[in-house]
């Protein structure tokens, strides 16, 4: 159940499309990560991939990178 994370991908789109080929969008990160998007919204990132709850940035991170916050990557607007 490889999430693939031993691959170069390091486009958000392309992290979004990888994570839900495996059927793993709705994994919870190891560390539940507060989010600072653009828009000035805080908000916890509760599934591996998310939402900004007011602007509707789409945020996603492969389930097994999840423990560094540095691993988080943006996918455009409602992408997920």
């Amino acid at each position: 159940m490889s999430c693939g994370c031993s691959g170069n991908l390091s486009d958000g789109q392309a992290i979004v499309d990888h994570v839900k080929s495996k059927g793993k969008q709705n994994f919870s990160p190891k560390v539940p990560h507060i989010i600072s998007c653009d828009c000035g919204e805080a908000f916890t990132l509760e599934t591996v991939i998310m939402n900004c709850p007011n602007c509707e940035m789409t945020f996603v991170v492969k389930p097994c990178g999840s423990a560094d916050v540095n691993n988080i990557k943006q996918a455009g607007i409602k992408y997920a």
